[in-house]
């Protein structure tokens, strides 16, 4: 299993930049050979990346349901901030650690697949999102604080974070799939989105 961490995909673009040879680095090390090979320390960071994903997304779920006046309208938007956001932060840095880990262990493979890609696009989206509102529409909380129905902007907040974490979820499960890897034969766009066009030959 170390010779396959270790040996270059069998095919990837070499015309752009890349970040593969960094991520073949990563994967020859021992400590990303230890966690992949480990038969309970990978485990164990994987249920932890999942429920601290349940943590996060459970309360952000709730904080995104007022934000779109469809539960707890007669709670001042800011209770309920001051209540959930604490756990959100507790579970997102415990979550993200996690998913750092998950990808030390197996650099290589998630990072030409599909899948992950889109998650860390899904990831950066979802971080614009949240820093769009607390740095903008939260300033004026005051305003609409125990409106039953916030304003668009907020609601928009509301919105496109629940889509965007859905996004975030599905992907990271397919992750686990290998439909698309660089190994198999792939239709050209695939290859590309997938940062293997070009095969070595």
């Amino acid at each position: 299993m170390t010779g396959a961490i270790r040996m270059r995909p069998p095919g990837y673009n070499s015309r752009f930049v890349s970040l593969l040879p960094f991520c073949e680095w990563l994967a020859s090390t021992k400590g990303s050979i230890a966690l992949h090979e480990s038969l309970y320390i990978y485990p164990l960071v994987e249920s932890v990346h999942v429920l601290t994903l349940c943590v996060f997304v459970g309360t952000s779920l709730m904080l995104d349901l007022r934000l779109l006046g469809v539960a707890l309208r007669r709670v001042p938007v800011s209770e309920v901030t001051g209540r959930l956001v604490p756990w959100m932060v507790a579970g997102f840095v415990v979550m993200f650690i996690s998913g750092i880990l998950l990808f030390y262990a197996i650099p290589i493979r998630s990072y030409q697949n599909i899948f992950f890609r889109l998650k860390v696009i899904a990831l950066l989206l979802a971080g614009a999102n949240a820093w769009v509102f607390h740095n903008g529409v939260q300033r004026t909380v005051a305003r609409w604080d125990r409106d039953l129905i916030p304003p668009k902007k907020a609601r928009f907040a509301g919105a496109a974070s629940l889509a965007l974490w859905a996004v975030i979820i599905v992907c990271g499960r397919m992750i686990a799939y290998n439909w698309f890897d660089c190994d198999m034969p792939q239709p050209p766009l695939i290859k590309w989105a997938a940062g293997c066009v070009d095969r070595q030959r």
